[in-house]
């Protein structure tokens, strides 16, 4: 997975002219050049790129052109690694992960809770294999993978699902369940695995990273929800717990 710092470089190397960096966070996200589940994914990328700046001055890959506004150092030099840069970047990461593990937890308590009220036996899988919860009704299982997602500064709902697992768990008895997370209010658009196939051949779900993982935007515009593009309206799958039969 490529750092925030490494996704600014291949950004600006595209951009070839200076970018803000919520801009930069923007294209490196929409690109699929840059994955995470953190709340603040702007604030990470600002912050790595001063950070890098501060600690290798004239040695760093940034400069800064304008407030908030940063450009490939043309003119870089190449510098030791010091244990106070190295460790400076490591602290920087660390937060990122931490950030992004507290929210996908968070995410799953939600959904294994939100099972339980509707009658589930339910629970969190304590080893990673492929699936997050695994949810008993009237004698049926069911596999649930959960992805959660803070509301980004474009409006716009950003995960990503890893093809290998996506294929080792093709069975009909799977649902992906998106936890949709705003300051207001928590929704949920729960998808059957065969709704995630035909999402995927009608192009409304993109294969990224050399077809190693599947980007999954989701919006809300004037009170409708959509996956991908305006095409693909979904209400009928959201916060429709029934779904799961």
């Amino acid at each position: 997975m490529n750092t925030f710092k490494q996704a600014a470089v291949e950004i600006l190397k595209k951009s070839k002219e200076p970018l803000h960096y919520s801009e930069i966070t923007r294209l490196a996200l929409e690109s699929g050049i840059l994955e995470t589940e953190g709340a603040t994914p702007e604030a990470s990328m600002i912050a790595q790129i001063t950070v890098d700046i501060k600690n290798k001055k004239s040695g760093s890959d940034f400069v800064k052109t304008a407030p908030g506004v940063f450009a490939l150092n043309k003119n870089k030099k190449e510098i030791k690694q010091t244990v106070k840069i190295i460790e400076a970047e490591k602290e920087e990461e660390e937060k990122i992960i931490v950030e992004g593990g507290y929210t996908g937890k968070a995410g799953e308590h939600l959904v294994c809770s939100e099972l339980i009220f509707r009658g589930f036996n339910a629970s969190i899988m304590s080893v990673d294999v492929g699936m997050d919860i695994v949810a008993v009704k009237e004698n049926q299982l069911y596999g649930i993978q959960v992805k959660t997602s803070n509301l980004n500064k474009f409006d716009t709902y950003i995960f990503d699902v890893r093809k290998v697992s996506f294929e080792r768990h093709s069975t009909s008895n799977i649902y992906y369940i998106f936890v949709l997370h705003s300051l207001t209010k928590n929704n949920y658009l729960i998808l059957p695995f065969h709704e995630m196939e035909k999402k995927m051949h009608d192009g409304a779900i993109l294969e990224i990273l050399n077809g190693k993982k599947y980007r999954v935007n989701i919006k809300f515009r004037n009170d409708k929800v959509y996956l991908g593009t305006m095409n693909h309206e979904m209400g009928y799958f959201l916060n429709n717990w029934s779904i799961i039969k």
